[in-house]
Formats: C-alpha cells, structure tokens, sequence
C-alpha cells in the first residue's frame, strides 16, 4: 500500500552515513513515486516530540544528490530516550504526566505520517522499537522502518553498520598524520584513542586500514625515517583480557630499540576497572540520558597512557581521539553502496508496510532484509577469532 507521507529523523551520534541514508531515501521515494510527501524531523527525537519539521520540497529533491558528498546530519541529532520520562520532563520536550510515546505517536498522526525512517545506532532503532510496538499496541496505524548507524559496528543480528568502514579508514588517516608527533620527543608513547564503547571492531578495523596504508609507503631508514616507527604496536579492545605487566614488558622493549611506542586502544577498554577507581574513591560517573558512562568524562586513553608511561620508561605520553573526526566524515565508496542498497530496500519495505531494521541479518544467511525490533540490540562483541584479527596481532608481535 502506497504511503502517503513519510517521515525520516536521525538521532543518537554522528556516523558516515547519516546525511547519504537522508539524501538515498528521498532520492529514492522521488524516483518512485514524487508525489508521496517527505517531512524530516529537525534534531532526532527532540523534533518529533516537539512537531519541529522541515517539508521536502521540490527543489530540495532536486537537490538529494549532494547530501551524499557530506558527513553530519543535515537535518540534525538528539541522544532522547522516549521512555525514560524524567529526562524528557526535564529537557522541556514533554510535560508532567504526559507519556513521550504517546505525544510522539500523537504528533506523527497530527502530521499524518505513514511511515516514519529512523535513522541511528542500537539506541535509536531500540527507542524506534519501543515507539512501533506502542504504535502497534495503541492502534496506530503507522510503520517504522529503521537504518542501522553506527561506527561500533555491535548492533545485533546486522552484520555491518552503515558508516562504520568509513570511520575505519577516516580514523587511519587521522593517525597518519599523528604519529609523526613520535619524532617530537625522545621515548614518545602515542596512545590512539578510537570510539568503541563495548565492540573492538572499529579499533581492530582502523588499525588494519592504517597499516594497509604503510605497506604502501618507501622509508628511508637511515634517516629515521621507518615503518617500524610508524607502526601499531599495540592493539586493546573490550573483548580481550590485559596483562599489563606482560605487555609492559614488551613495550619496553619496543621503545628501548625504536625510542617511541604508538597503541591503538578502544575507549571502552578499561573502562570497568576505572569506573570502578573512580566510585571507590566516592567519585560521580557521569552517564547521559540512555545510562551509558560518558567515556570522555572517564578518558580511558589518558587512564592507559598513565598507566604504561612509568613502566616502559616513557619521557612525554600523547592522547589522540579520532573519534569526532572519524564520525563526521562523508560516506566513502563502501559504505554508499551499502547505504544505496540499504535506503532501496528502506522504501520498497515502506510500501509493503513493512516494519524492522534494514540489514544483513547474521541470523539469516546475511540476507538484506527488514530484521524485526525485537531482535535489535547493541552491545554485539568483536569476534576475536577471526582470522584477519588474529593475522594482525601476530603482525604486531603482540599474539
């Protein structure tokens, strides 16, 4: 059944697919049929509680195609849990005794929307989950369709996030130019922070972008200029166990023989035992709205980096995050394929009122379907065994 007017809302942080997956769907419900309406909603959630929108007109069809060239979300974010009511209460968005679900389903009806396109992490497609199975509860006649986004790359059953490859490769570039600093300072440790709150996989993955693009590279050893230098010499993620003395050890080393040590470290990494350093010395942990720690208030990069600099005998310790430059970057060609195939089958599930999360489901042969809401969850680990992963410790002498 042909829907009438669709709406489409990004929500959660930013990854490399947000303003493309906007520019696809419009693009695509256009080429379709031009007569179907689009609203999108400004700033995620907070917009659809708020009835803020923007109406697609014709000249912004025309225009679609450049949203493609670009990172961020055009139409803007919001990190707002329906279902947690006080936060909504406090932000303004609802008022006292008013359900968010309700006056985000009441709000959708008032602008007649068919079909709403959420477009976000495990967070948003959860909090879009909450709202479909309201919807369908209260008998609301209405279909929720869902992109996943997220450069963690851990949401289940969805075998690869949209945004994440890029973020991958982004985050490489970023520390090609960063590990140039390891020439600043005698028995320099460089520690790359890259964003990953419980999966490794965007961490293993950067590492493994970034040394593709040395294999690349001529040296001039006699100068200083080398690979080893440069290299990742160190690689910690939330899925794997650490043995800080053991890895001290060969650290030490690595900057006895080379004078500098670059590790590349998952923010989540650790972040339980400082948490835990934090609440016995009667510290708050600052969370936000979904519960989760605010990794940039605990800083687990600037936790490792004190905690190797005295063991392998560091002279000066440099932080780097590439987290926000990674995120912010346009879609490359990987992932607009991805999204291409991801916003297609977003529209041809919009007509067939067909609600879920469109990706390749892990549990279904890695077919590109609509997985359904309940199924969707984050927290997915890096499988560590993977051969790739494996062949990549073994290359840093780290396995």
């Amino acid at each position: 059944m042909k829907p009438k007017k669709v709406a489409i809302l990004t929500a959660g942080g930013l990854a490399p697919c947000l303003s493309s997956a906007i520019g696809g769907l419009i693009e695509r419900y256009t080429e379709i049929d031009p007569s179907i309406e689009i609203i999108c909603y400004v700033g995620g959630y907070k917009g659809l509680l708020l009835g803020d929108s923007i109406k697609v007109t014709d000249e912004m069809r025309k225009q679609a195609h450049l949203l493609h060239l670009y990172g961020g979300s055009p139409i803007g974010n919001s990190r707002v849990k329906l279902t947690n009511v006080k936060d909504c209460v406090k932000r303004g968005l609802v008022k006292e005794g008013q359900d968010p679900q309700k006056v985000a389903a009441d709000q959708l009806v008032k602008d007649g929307v068919d079909v709403l396109h959420t477009i976000g992490g495990d967070d948003t497609n959860t909090a879009a989950a909450d709202l479909a199975k309201f919807l369908k509860e209260n008998n609301y006649e209405l279909t929720v369709i869902g992109l996943p986004k997220t450069i963690d790359n851990d949401v289940y059953p969805i075998k690869q996030s949209l945004g994440a490859w890029t973020a991958a490769e982004e985050g490489a570039k970023f520390f090609r130019n960063v590990v140039g600093e390891s020439g600043a300072n005698p028995r320099m440790l460089i520690v790359h922070e890259v964003m990953g709150r419980n999966c490794g996989w965007l961490t293993a993955a950067t590492a493994l972008a970034y040394r593709k693009m040395l294999s690349g590279c001529q040296w001039a050893d006699g100068l200083g200029l080398t690979k080893a230098r440069r290299d990742v010499h160190a690689i910690y993620i939330p899925e794997m166990e650490l043995d800080i003395a053991k890895e001290a050890k060969r650290l030490k080393k690595i900057m006895d023989d080379i004078d500098c040590v670059n590790i590349f470290i998952s923010e989540g990494a650790g972040v339980k035992t400082i948490v835990a350093e934090m609440e016995a010395k009667g510290e708050e942990v600052p969370r936000d709205a979904f519960g989760h720690v605010k990794l940039d208030a605990v800083n687990p990069g600037k936790w490792f980096g004190k905690q190797f600099a005295d063991m392998i005998g560091a002279e000066k310790v440099l932080v780097q995050k590439s987290g926000y430059f990674a995120r912010a970057a346009a879609a490359n060609a990987d992932d607009l394929r991805l999204i291409k195939s991801c916003t297609d089958l977003a529209v041809e599930c919009a007509f067939k009122r067909e609600g879920g999360v469109i990706g390749h489901d892990e549990n279904a042969n890695n077919v590109l379907r609509a997985c359904e809401f309940e199924r969707i969850k984050g927290g997915k680990p890096f499988d560590t065994t993977q051969k790739w992963f494996k062949d990549l410790l073994s290359d840093i002498g780290q396995a």
